[in-house]
């Protein structure tokens, strides 16, 4: 099994190959595009599970609309359009045929549709324009929608998970009868969104909401959960948008109050998407391969016996077949792996590269004394135990490993975080590649412009719950009464 490249020596070629040889992902032919291997795609159904049983719980429901959009439904919201333009892929023909110089199949030029469709970049047109229809009264607001689906936006450069032209992802769609509600669904999904990133990614991560430069296009105001990856780097690892009536006024989706007055609706729009798999790698895995957190793994308990002989492995079978049901029974899975072409010692290695959060090792001389071996994968460490205690034991377990990745990414966030009150320490920080910088703006557009063109450094968040705090912006030298969070980004 060939070594993963060193983190502290090309943190990109190390994701990179983890993502391959992990069997996460691999490059499509498609340019661009990416194969999600079945086990990238377990980790995937997993986060899928936890986010649906969380929008089902808070009163949503899943529905799906079309992969193809009008063109003119895009040129109804310019701020929207403007803002998707340049990545929309556009379909203008619907039929091919055989190419009469024998080169194959062409483009049948007669087959040219009356309007373009868009490939899917995101809904919110096509939905709104559906909402229209659905909506007549106050009766039929709130409108809770969810959708599971796949989106096509154009990328120059691709990176497997983090930026690829086409990616899965959710999004929310909700339309309110007014402001305050529309308004608290935004930030109760940006809620939904933290706690699961802290309680089943193990990322802690800031809530903030995004400058106007940095916010989504057509957005009244975009909330953020912001995430710092082993490089320093941040990660936008969610968003929800309130809308305002934007959307509404775009195709003229209104209804009639409880004051019998013709109100346009409110809307909101909220997602994540497989950038989280890039994410949940650059957060926690090391050298080694994986370190996935056990509320995620696929696979979160490995058992691999050591055996010479048919008789040994029978006798190390019977034993695990108690642990393996009795675990299960307490929602932990398990995977037992008795194969005989690989070494265990080939075995260890490869669930560690997999990130598989314990593995249990037990062979003959552990069934004579009543004991086998547990190892951690967050800490690589190994304890010897009684086998009678060992469900009990790896129950325990479990939330304790998921609780260590946690607090270690939050020590790692907390001693990359560093407030600066001058323009030199602002430059310095950011040559030293150090995480989030916490410093004063002074608000404006251009001094946030001229702070990225100069040191490519983005304003992540202005983080939810700021304290108020009088200083000097870190770039102009102007009035300012908070920090914001710079960083280089994802």
């Amino acid at each position: 099994m060939a070594k993963l490249p060193k983190r502290s020596e090309d943190y990109s070629a190390w994701y990179n190959e983890l993502v391959k040889t992990a069997d996460l992902a691999e490059n499509s032919d498609v340019r661009g595009c990416m194969v999600i291997k079945p086990y990238g795609y377990s980790i995937w159904e997993k986060m899928q599970q936890e986010l649906d049983k969380r929008f089902k719980e808070t009163g949503h429901s899943n529905a799906y609309f079309p992969l193809f959009i009008p063109k003119s439904y895009l040129s109804k919201e310019a701020s929207h359009v403007e803002g998707f333009a340049k990545e929309c892929a556009v379909v203008t023909h619907y039929r091919l045929k055989n190419d009469p110089n024998g080169g194959g199949v062409i483009v049948d030029p007669e087959a040219k549709l009356e309007e373009e469709l868009i490939v899917r970049p995101t809904s919110e047109t096509i939905i709104w324009n559906t909402y229209k229809n659905w909506i007549q009264s106050y009766r039929d607001l709130p409108i809770l929608v969810n959708q599971w689906a796949n989106v096509v936006r154009w990328e120059m450069r691709t990176r497997l998970f983090l930026r690829t032209t086409e990616f899965l992802w959710q999004e929310g769609h909700t339309a309110h009868a007014t402001q305050a509600e529309a308004e608290f669904e935004a930030k109760q999904m940006l809620e939904v969104y933290a706690d699961f990133a802290e309680n089943i990614l193990a990322l802690p991560v800031i809530k903030g909401v995004k400058t106007a430069n940095e916010r989504f296009a057509g957005a009244i105001d975009t909330y953020c959960i912001e995430a710092m990856m082993q490089d320093g780097k941040a990660l936008q690892a969610g968003t929800s948008h309130f809308l305002g009536q934007n959307f509404a006024k775009a195709f003229d989706c209104k209804f009639t109050s409880k004051d019998n007055k013709i109100e346009y609706v409110w809307g909101t729009s909220w997602g994540v998407s497989t950038r989280l798999m890039g994410a949940l790698i650059m957060a926690h895995s090391d050298d080694e391969g994986l370190v996935l957190p056990p509320n995620l793994a696929p696979i979160q308990v490995v058992i691999v016996p050591i055996f010479k002989s048919e008789e040994q492995l029978q006798a190390i079978t019977n034993k695990v077949n108690v642990w393996k049901m009795a675990l299960s029974k307490k929602g932990i899975s398990v995977k037992f792996d008795n194969s005989d072409t690989q070494s265990p010692g080939w075995k260890f290695a490869q669930y560690e590269l997999k990130g598989v959060p314990v593995r249990v090792a037990i062979g003959q001389r552990d069934l004579d004394n009543g004991t086998c071996e547990i190892a951690r994968r967050d800490t690589k460490t190994k304890t010897s135990i009684q086998s009678d205690t060992l469900v009990d034991y790896i129950e325990q377990l479990l939330p304790e490993i998921q609780k260590n990745i946690y607090q270690k990414a939050l020590d790692f966030r907390t001693s990359q975080t560093v407030e600066v009150d001058t323009w030199d320490a602002f430059l310095e920080t950011i040559n030293h590649k150090t995480g989030f910088i916490s410093a004063h703006w002074d608000g404006t557009s251009e001094t946030e412009e001229k702070i990225k063109e100069l040191t490519k450094a983005t304003i992540r968040c202005i983080p939810i719950g700021n304290k108020k705090e009088k200083g000097k912006c870190v770039f102009s030298g102007n009035e300012s009464n908070e920090r914001v969070i710079f960083a280089l980004n994802y």
